[in-house]
């Protein structure tokens, strides 16, 4: 009796071992893997390649910090940069800040009389009598009130599925102090407009900026910019029919009240009628 009651306490604990070691298999099986410090995950990932596979658009506001209706185009064009919310685009923003407002009251200083004069272009390319501010341009080709947020989506979006080159804009080195020299290639470029010829253009801009306006329409603001160009160079032409690479490289002036860690470059084709985009390609200066 007393055998047989020890073979049934063995044969008892063998089982309740292979319960609990069947439990833990399936425990294991169903639990989260434990992921490593600081390693990437798949969201991360997804998000990364994403970014990686978003088509550049070239969104330019023109504004002012004297004129009371360009804050809140100011504040569309900052969530675009800081948010890119627009699937399969990346939004590049150029912030032009125009001149004729200065004599209002508040001289704005990022202004200048070449911005003025680039809005002018766009205003006889489009068959326009004048200029407004806020005005925002899509790409060159899609423009309207810059506060239209819904527009700027929808725009951006379009532009992202348009035909567009490949812009490689990279640092190659500096020559002399406060300037930093850059390496242009251009390529693929989608078939020009019929008659027409193309041209390319580098641009620096700062983010992060802001002024406290002391007069004029915006008295007492504090005023937030991103994209805002601090300078605007044209590289060359690409001919009548657009066709091969087009490579440059170019002196950038830095001048010390600039952020150097706020700095980008940006190069970007663009048709002479028409005004449309056809490559876009940015880079940070410094970091």
């Amino acid at each position: 009796m007393k055998k047989l009651l020890a073979i049934v306490f063995v044969v008892a604990a063998l089982a309740a071992v292979a319960f609990v070691a069947l439990s833990g298999q399936r425990a294991g099986r169903n639990a989260e893997p434990k992921k490593a410090e600081g390693a990437p995950s798949a969201e991360a990932d997804g998000a990364a390649a994403d970014k990686a596979g978003r088509a550049p658009v070239l969104v330019e506001l023109f504004t002012s910090e004297g004129c009371s209706s360009c804050p809140p185009a100011d504040a569309v064009l900052a969530r675009l940069d800081e948010r890119q919310p627009v699937e399969g685009a990346e939004v590049v923003p150029l912030a032009f800040h125009v001149d004729y407002w200065n004599h209002l009251g508040w001289a704005d200083p990022f202004s200048s009389r070449q911005f003025s004069e680039r809005q002018g272009e766009y205003s006889r390319a489009y068959g326009r009598d004048g200029v407004y501010t806020p005005q925002m341009i899509v790409d060159g080709v899609k423009e309207f009130p810059g506060g239209r947020e819904g527009d700027a989506h929808s725009a951006v979006g379009e532009a992202a599925r348009a035909p567009k080159g490949l812009a490689k804009l990279t640092r190659a080195g500096g020559t002399a102090e406060g300037v930093v020299r850059v390496s242009v290639r251009i390529e693929n470029l989608p078939a020009l407009t019929e008659g027409d010829a193309a041209f390319v253009l580098l641009a620096v801009t700062e983010g992060g900026l802001a002024s406290d306006v002391a007069r004029g329409e915006n008295t007492g603001r504090r005023l937030g910019h991103v994209g805002v160009v601090r300078s605007l160079t044209t590289l060359g032409g690409l001919g009548g029919g657009g066709a091969g690479a087009f490579e440059a490289e170019a002196d950038v002036r830095v001048e010390k009240s600039w952020r150097r860690e706020k700095l980008r470059a940006v190069v970007f084709a663009q048709e002479r009628g028409t005004r449309r985009v056809l490559a876009v390609g940015s880079v940070r200066l410094f970091g």
